[in-house]
């Protein structure tokens, strides 16, 4: 049975547990520390972060340890990094695009755009999510000069421990459809890079609520982001 047919059929319960994940769920907050810097030596690459709360670093208690930090430490040893984190929990693709139109124009290098996993949970259709993709995409570009965008990949969902099943298995899907769009939307220009999210989900990878990454998964997160952003310095 197509996965749409068989939300509609489960919609009472999915609607149900996800209801019941809102209310039971740890909110753990996002990670302290400053949302810029510079580090390293060379020349200078200046990286824009974008994202919702993984980017934000929920599950880490400093940003030191959440993803920012841990690609600073990675990307400092090959260039003076500038680097700037945009991120907010709850962010979906929309609200990025309507936040990134408010913001002045402004010249990166690169940009990390870690975003989706809001956009599954309010189940956006794969059209829809390429649209706003390539229109983040064209933004990115023209207005904040990126010459590289680098897109990582969704996680995972039918392994997050907080979600129950059959929802655990639909936003699992879900999740897939659209890191699938994003990897072939990638393939169409040589200035968009998606990297797969291939993270371990042993128990010390998950945040205590469940749901996020935990300070040793930003860290191998950021070991699969570095060496893509190295490669077009």
């Amino acid at each position: 049975m197509p996965n749409s047919l068989l939300k509609l059929a489960l919609s009472p319960l999915l609607a149900l547990q996800a209801l019941r994940v809102r209310q039971s769920a740890l909110l753990l907050p996002e990670a302290q520390g400053a949302r810029q810097g510079e580090t390293g030596q060379g020349k200078d690459y200046r990286l824009l972060i974008l994202g919702d709360s993984s980017a934000a670093g929920v599950g880490a208690d400093h940003q030191a340890q959440a993803l920012s930090g841990q690609l600073a430490k990675r990307l400092g040893s090959a260039c003076r990094l500038k680097w700037h984190l945009e991120a907010k929990t709850g962010a979906t693709t929309a609200s990025t695009l309507s936040y990134l139109n408010k913001r002045p124009p402004q010249s990166f290098d690169g940009a990390l755009v870690i975003l989706g996993v809001n956009d599954v949970t309010r189940l956006t259709a794969p059209s829809r999510w390429q649209a706003q993709q390539d229109a983040l995409h064209v933004l990115l570009q023209q207005k904040f000069a990126v010459n590289h965008i680098f897109r990582s990949g969704l996680p995972p969902m039918g392994q997050f421990p907080l979600l129950p099943q059959p929802l655990r298995f639909i936003l699992g899907a879900d999740a897939a459809a659209l890191d699938a769009t994003l990897a072939k939307i990638c393939q169409t220009s040589s200035r968009l890079h998606h990297s797969p999210l291939n993270l371990p989900f042993a128990p010390q990878y998950i945040a205590r609520d469940g749901f996020h990454p935990s300070e040793e998964a930003y860290a191998k997160w950021a070991d699969l982001l570095a060496p893509l952003i190295l490669e077009h310095l």
